[in-house]
């Protein structure tokens, strides 16, 4: 798809990958994210917390660039998981529309993750506390107590995790390349266009990216105030 500017064709599938692989991402690592955050707070051991609390906050501080170095090193095609999925599946992880969906995964969890942990973290255990003293289930304490609790947090941390997918540039640019059409995303096609000196496509591809930007950064700003006015009523 194109669209007309300043007397030529602008590519407009940046864009649709862009926004195709951040809504696959943020409903992957949206469920990743309350999962993995439960099962670290669950945990009674403090070692195995740190442990694995490391772990999942690495991509977080990593240069996206190594994260995308190890992410080609586990899934390209000659590798262990990526040789799998290839020889008994057909599947080719790296270097497929789906690399980018794994990229903007990995490096949004951390986000979605902390978040939400965050956000379970803040519910009164007195509250929980009382839930089990009445004889309620850990999952109906999850699903009636807690998680209705934390949804303000969970939608401000799925906010961000989407925000951070839709800009991904160094793991995608490592695991997925920067095929035209295929997995070149809004950050990879700005790149592209600074780099073959087309200035005037790459402000039109900031453009986008930084409305895109706004109306998410309003869109947390709108949850937080309506979380705020609720409360306070």
């Amino acid at each position: 798809m194109n669209v007309r500017k300043g007397g030529e064709l602008m590519d407009m599938s940046p864009i649709l990958i862009s926004m195709k692989t951040a809504t696959l991402s943020i409903f992957l690592t949206f469920f990743l994210g309350i999962g993995f955050a439960q099962l670290v707070i669950s945990l009674k051991r403090q070692s195995v917390k740190i442990l694995l609390d490391g772990l999942f906050t690495l991509p977080l501080v990593l240069p996206p660039t190594v994260v995308g170095f190890f992410l080609l090193y586990m899934f390209g095609i000659k590798r262990p998981i990526g040789k799998f999925f290839f020889e008994y599946f057909g599947i080719k992880i790296a270097f497929s529309w789906g690399a980018t969906v794994l990229a903007a995964v990995v490096i949004s969890f951390p986000l979605m993750y902390r978040s939400a942990r965050g956000a379970f973290e803040q519910v009164e255990p007195t509250i929980l506390e009382a839930a089990r003293t009445l004889g309620m289930s850990e999952w109906n304490i999850f699903w009636k107590i807690q998680l209705p609790l934390s949804l303000p947090g969970l939608i401000s941390g799925g906010i961000l995790a989407f925000a951070r997918g839709l800009g991904e540039f160094g793991a995608t640019a490592m695991i997925a390349g920067n095929m035209i059409g295929k997995t070149r995303t809004l950050p990879l096609a700005i790149y592209s266009k600074v780099a073959a000196g087309h200035m005037e496509e790459a402000y039109g591809y900031v453009g986008i990216i930084i409305v895109l930007s706004f109306f998410i950064v309003a869109l947390m700003n709108i949850t937080s105030w309506m979380d705020k006015k609720k409360g306070g009523n």
